[in-house]
């Protein structure tokens, strides 16, 4: 990415000298720097790099959605004829990107673990790397399968091109669906920053850790989130502003959170969940349910259910209150 800032000629730049005390601000952020290195128990910082980037992932993303549809998303000059050399030449250079990226990853946990294996380190990232191509084209049909759900349940689509081009569900699904298998291969930070740029583009939150079937849409789409360990099944349709979240975080004896273990909802094949409704905890919403706009859940429904705002009003609360 080219900087405004970085195009600043010297001599504009000299110009601010004495209006602000840099060599001050310098000295004091380069402590501030140290206090928190040092807090973390952090080692010394190496020559190169030392975790992945941003914007060569955005770049890296961009070009995989590219490779997946490459005449729908890809260049506009691109023909049929074009379409498997282009695929070659852009997958070649998004997995060689992402090569670099998955060693920075592993050098880094391994850093912070005290170990220095890189020739293991480079072995691995290609591994890793290799693996999440061969599952390129099995995530393509997954994608296909979420497109065809979008278009056959919004009466608003009018093609299948339509949904790739426009609907933010749709980039925000095929972010995860690539982010969850660099997850599964064992570079969650690189998933995560995967599934954050979806997250900044459409206000839809999905980690990338959520396991999610066939047929997935969700319309309109923003302000969704789907925590860590959710579990949706087959043909699951969501609406806006939908919440799939924890209940409570364990705490161990000395107050901290306890990291990983089930704590959000499972949701079965062919639910829909309507806009504005928060599901909490390590609750199942039965196969075939429908759960009404606005509903706050923390318990389980059984197959077939149709839950509202007013049905929820009308039932006696649990005596013990509702289940965790």
């Amino acid at each position: 990415m080219n900087s405004p800032f970085l195009a600043i000629p010297p001599a504009a730049a000299d110009a601010g000298d004495g209006l602000w005390p840099l060599e001050q601000v310098v000295a004091e952020l380069r402590t501030a720097r140290a206090q928190w290195r040092a807090a973390q128990h952090r080692q010394a910082e190496p020559g190169s790099r030392e975790l992945p980037s941003r914007d060569i992932l955005t770049d890296i993303t961009h070009a995989l959605r590219a490779a997946l549809f490459p005449l729908r998303l890809g260049p506009p000059d691109l023909r049929p004829a074009g379409e498997d050399f282009y695929v070659g030449h852009t997958l070649d250079r998004a997995l060689n990107a992402l090569l670099g990226q998955v060693r920075l990853e592993l050098h880094f946990v391994l850093r912070h673990k005290g170990g220095n294996l890189d020739a293991q380190i480079d072995h691995k990232a290609r591994g890793i790397v290799r693996e999440f191509a061969i599952r390129l084209p099995q995530i393509r049909r997954l994608l296909d399968s979420d497109v065809e759900s979008a278009y056959l349940g919004d009466p608003a689509a009018r093609s299948v091109d339509e949904i790739l081009l426009c609907y933010p569900g749709i980039v925000a699904i095929m972010h995860h669906r690539l982010a969850h298998a660099l997850y599964r291969l064992g570079v969650p930070l690189l998933a995560r920053i995967v599934a954050e740029l979806a997250h900044a583009e459409t206000g839809i939150d999905i980690h990338p850790g959520a396991q999610i079937g066939r047929g997935f849409f969700i319309d309109h789409g923003t302000g969704v989130v789907i925590g860590e360990t959710a579990v949706i099944g087959e043909r699951v349709r969501l609406y806006q502003a939908v919440t799939l979240g924890a209940r409570r975080f364990e705490t161990d004896d000395s107050g901290a959170l306890r990291k990983g273990g089930p704590r959000h909802p499972v949701v079965e094949d062919d639910v829909v969940i309507y806009a504005g409704a928060t599901l909490l905890g390590r609750i199942t919403i039965g196969r075939g349910s429908s759960i009404g706009g606005n509903v706050w859940l923390t318990r389980s429904v059984p197959p077939g259910s149709a839950i509202t705002q007013a049905g929820l009003q009308q039932e006696t609360p649990p005596r013990d209150g509702p289940a965790p």
